[in-house]
């Protein structure tokens, strides 16, 4: 029978949360997406 009492790692939190990536990973996205557009200028 295998043991069943809780190991010490399992408990231990991880070092970011799925909410947290996933804010991390929609803010880069964003600062990617939103660069700034140039029109060209005139013609010389």
């Amino acid at each position: 029978m295998s043991d069943k009492s809780p190991r010490q790692n399992l408990s231990k939190k991880a070092g970011k949360s799925l909410k947290e990536k996933r804010a991390d990973k929609h803010a880069k996205a964003e600062a990617k997406n939103a660069s700034s557009i140039v029109p060209p200028g005139k013609g010389r």
